[in-house]
């Protein structure tokens, strides 16, 4: 990716799960992230359950069911959405 070797944003693929957790941390802080994130295991089961590449944005209800699904970010991030779903889910509560 051109675009990484530009920005200076080179990480090797992790090996085993301390190292890929130092990488999640490092994301996590350099895009100041500040909702809860979660690391998939090697096998990148979550990822294949919940079809996340290319990125999309996931509301995961308190009953485990999916609330909502993005389509395929950035550009098919829409927050009014995600608000409207939100609004809907609290207002039955």
């Amino acid at each position: 990716m051109q675009s990484n070797v530009r920005d200076k944003v080179l990480i090797s693929s992790p090996r085993d799960e301390q190292e890929r957790a130092s990488v999640a941390g490092t994301c996590v802080r350099k895009l100041g992230i500040k909702f809860p994130a979660v690391i998939d295991g090697f096998d990148n089961h979550v990822e294949t359950a919940y079809t996340g590449w290319p990125d999309r944005i996931y509301l995961i209800q308190s009953d485990g069911r999916i609330g909502y699904k993005s389509k395929p970010g950035p550009f098919g991030f829409h927050p009014e959405e995600l608000a409207a779903v939100l609004q809907e889910i609290f207002k039955n509560h």
